[in-house]
């Protein structure tokens, strides 16, 4: 039976295993999908000789820019935003060969095109971990100027104290990348002047659970247009498939 996984830690609610398993039923693959919870990346090599039927894994929180050192092969995509999340293994003879991949960058932008207007020029992006890298490429292949936003203060990267109500107006795309507001902290939402947003202003977060987050609700307020990540999430699973059995 072949193997797949996610690395990653904590991994409490993993949509990945669920979605795989499910499908894996549903289509009669001989396959199972298992999460592999490691608290330090350097187990990684010790989980992949152990599970020689393993053929692929995700990679989530904090791992997508670590596992990098220990590929053989990272796409030209993967290599630019400067984080992976979908690795492929391939045995030739006695060789174990990992190429790393970046499905975040596809998934988000086939989510977010639809609900892209003519008047969305710019945006802010909450965070700079793994996935901001990989939404920053994204919105640039959609044209989009970008604006990273962090708690503490780096070069070219602004504060949230930074932000203020003129700047919402003018960069009304804001992506949450930011764990900000996840279950079970569903209270709390990134610090912004949502009084500031209206019909104009985009509200995308990355987070799915719950499904409407303080973050959306507090757009929705003021008339804002809101998404959660789980399309993104579904259409990047649809993207590892993709990866995992190309030229099988």
């Amino acid at each position: 039976m072949d193997k797949y996984g996610l690395i990653g830690y904590p991994l409490g609610h993993s949509f990945s295993v669920g979605f795989f398993n499910e499908k894996f039923e549903n289509e009669n693959i001989n396959a199972e999908y298992i999460n592999f919870e490691i608290p330090n990346i350097e187990s990684l090599p010790e989980i992949i000789t152990s599970n020689p039927e393993l053929k692929g894994f995700n990679v989530t929180i904090p791992y997508k820019q670590k596992v990098m050192s220990y590929l053989d092969y990272i796409s030209p995509e993967a290599k630019e935003i400067g984080a992976v999340n979908v690795v492929k293994i391939d045995h030739k003879g006695k060789d174990t060969i990992l190429k790393g991949y970046n499905s975040d960058v596809t998934g988000f932008t086939k989510s977010i095109e639809p609900l892209l207007e003519a008047f969305h020029k710019k945006a802010l992006i909450l965070g700079t971990g793994g996935a901001s890298k990989a939404i920053e490429y994204g919105l640039k292949l959609l044209n989009i100027e970008t604006q990273l936003v962090s708690r503490t203060r780096k070069p070219g990267i602004i504060q949230y104290e930074d932000i203020t109500p003129d700047m919402i107006q003018e960069y009304n795309v804001v992506i949450n990348c930011t764990p900000c507001g996840m279950y079970p902290k569903a209270d709390e939402c990134p610090d912004l002047p949502y009084e500031a947003m209206n019909t104009r202003t985009l509200l995308y977060d990355l987070i799915y659970n719950p499904d409407e987050t303080l973050f959306m609700k507090r757009g929705l307020e003021y008339g804002a247009t809101v998404k959660n990540g789980l399309e993104m999430l579904l259409l990047q699973a649809f993207a590892s498939w993709d990866f995992w059995n190309e030229n099988e």
